[in-house]
């Protein structure tokens, strides 16, 4: 199956937007704690109006039940995945009446903490290494309904923590801690974490860049999850550029 026809069956369109380095790297430099409303402002406008249509499409659906726990991953890494999943956090929110829990999944290279401009000392790995309820370990994100959990702590053994009997524990007990659930994951052409998410979870919403993605990667990504039976919720086609009519661009 091409990209282009598994974009047509899953897929929708994000506009180009900063890069997740280029929106670290400000919160860094201007050493201030980011709340995810104000990172939703600073998107561009069809960044949110096209991540609202995931929303809806996803979770605001009449003709199914609508998933409680999604696992966000990229095709290949810099695909602005974390970025959209923060995002989506904040419009589902917006949009509904329960809470909504943000974990970062990523325990390669976290980019939660630096997003919003917070410690990542204490999260998801302390969660799996000790005891006490499951949000004692997650901070509120901005508002009262949104709810951060980062990777926390991580040790070189980390990784081995995702596929123990704990963690599964833990996304249950954060499926009834919270009414919904956004996962942050590694990019599926690298690790297979993500997979591990997907089993948890109800399904992965795939993020995959324009101009970048390659098709075959896209291709070997979907029949992995296909064997291994983890449903496709929707793709993402991030970062895509919106040329300028000529006629348009000669009044400029």
């Amino acid at each position: 199956m091409s990209k282009d026809e598994f974009m047509q069956r899953v897929g929708i369109s994000l506009g180009g937007s900063a890069s997740l380095r280029e929106r670290a790297a400000g919160a860094a430099a201007s050493n201030k704690t980011s709340t995810i409303a104000e990172i939703l402002a600073e998107a561009p406008p069809a960044i949110r109006e096209d991540s609202l249509k995931l929303v809806q499409r996803l979770f605001l659906t009449s003709e199914q039940t609508p998933p409680k726990a999604v696992a966000f991953a990229a095709i290949d890494s810099g695909n602005g995945c974390t970025r959209l999943c923060a995002i989506t956090a904040q419009l589902l929110a917006e949009n509904v009446s329960g809470s909504v829990c943000l974990v970062e999944g990523n325990f390669r290279t976290p980019s939660l903490p630096n997003l919003f401009g917070v410690d990542n000392h204490h999260g998801l790995a302390d969660s799996l290494r000790q005891e006490g309820a499951i949000r004692g370990f997650a901070k509120q994100a901005g508002p009262d309904n949104v709810w951060l959990l980062s990777s926390g702590s991580l040790r070189k053994d980390s990784v081995n923590l995702l596929n123990c009997d704990r963690m599964k524990e833990r996304i249950a007990e954060l499926r009834s801690a919270f009414d919904y659930v956004l996962i942050d994951a590694p990019p599926l052409n690298s690790y297979s974490d993500a997979m591990v998410f997907g089993r948890l979870a109800d399904g992965i919403v795939l993020v995959l860049e324009a101009n970048a993605t390659r098709r075959e990667a896209a291709a070997r990504v979907a029949e992995r999850l296909q064997a291994a039976r983890i449903p496709v919720l929707g793709a993402v086609l991030n970062k895509r550029t919106f040329p300028i009519p000529s006629a348009l661009y000669k009044r400029i």
